[in-house]
């Protein structure tokens, strides 16, 4: 293994699953992601990776094959779209089997799965929201992987603030191997994370930290009013369940999951964080840079794994592949 085992990464976004493998040694060579400003950003970050900016339903084995060529895939990476199975998307069907199998984005997960069965890798970690293990899903699951050849299916669920993330969010990492970093021994808070950032600016050396989005003076007056970890607004999930935005950060605790909804308030100043600030509550090193217009910067943000947590899994699965 020459360089490092080799990875393909499907449903890329910009790149936070693939950065961790990246930082302990993996060779990124393929990457597959249909929006564009998506691509750009993994473009600028891993410009030795081959991007496809296309809908993976579009591509066939034989596309895959090609833009391999020659080389074999160690490690197959994904994080397909989780709105059809998170409780916080108040369209999600009540029939879970019909999330994976009948809704459009949901079935992209099965789409995951037809890659896995043509590429053949040593392993494959597909990330989810717990959400998709939900009633008989997580049979149906096992049997979709049984039938690409995959027939031991481990669901590890982990959490980010365990491994260094500062801000917490459990995710599911489906795989052919059982995953259990060890955790570190402390909690990261959001002041250790951004608190030795420089006020934002437009001429900034610092990547994504130009000033933020503009609140109302009523607004940010509203918010900057709230104790730390309230909310300035609440949105409906699936079943009128309430979901808190515009959260004031507490700067001695991690912060709230990272989604790509997600703005926060800064727990000191009165604005909302900018773009960097937000990369740093999900462990992402300065250097990692996000293009495209800033709610897509930020959406590519909160909708990332953790590095610090990829990063985590990269260096237990190297035992599996040495």
């Amino acid at each position: 293994m020459s360089g490092g085992p080799s990875l393909l990464d499907l449903f890329s976004g910009a790149g936070g699953f693939a950065r961790g493998f990246r930082d302990e040694g993996f060779r990124i060579l393929l990457a597959v992601d249909n929006d564009k400003s998506v691509a750009k950003s993994y473009t600028a970050n891993f410009p030795g990776a081959l991007v496809i900016r296309e809908d993976i339903r579009e591509i066939s084995c034989d596309d895959i094959r090609y833009f391999l060529g020659l080389q074999s895939i160690d490690v197959v990476i994904g994080s397909p779209p989780c709105e059809p199975f998170t409780a916080s998307n108040p369209r999600r069907r009540e029939d879970p089997l019909e999330r994976l199998y009948s809704d459009p984005v949901g079935t992209l997960v099965l789409e995951f799965i037809r890659i896995l069965e043509c590429v053949k890798p040593r392993l494959f970690i597909m990330e989810n929201v717990p959400g998709i293990l939900k009633g008989p899903l997580k049979a149906a699951l096992r049997r979709e992987f049984t039938a690409a050849g995959y027939s031991t299916v481990h669901f590890n669920i982990l959490k980010a603030e365990d491994y260094g993330t500062p801000s917490r969010r459990t995710r599911v990492f489906i795989s052919n191997v059982p995953i259990s970093p060890p955790k570190l021994r402390r909690i990261v808070t959001v002041w250790e994370a951004i608190g030795d950032l420089p006020p934002p600016s437009p001429d900034t050396h610092i990547p994504n930290h130009e000033p933020p989005p503009s609140l109302s003076p009523r607004k940010l007056r509203k918010a900057f009013k709230l104790k730390p970890g309230g909310a300035l607004v609440r949105y409906r999930g699936f079943g009128d369940r309430l979901y808190p935005n515009l959260i004031r950060l507490d700067p001695n605790s991690p912060a709230p999951t990272v989604l790509g909804s997600s703005r926060f308030i800064h727990p000191y100043e009165p604005r909302l964080i900018t773009v960097r600030e937000q990369a740093r509550l999900m462990s992402f090193p300065d250097d990692h840079v996000f293009l495209g217009g800033k709610d897509e910067q930020y959406n590519q943000v909160g909708e990332a794994v953790p590095p610090a947590l990829s990063r985590a899994i990269a260096r237990y699965l190297l035992r599996y592949l040495t």
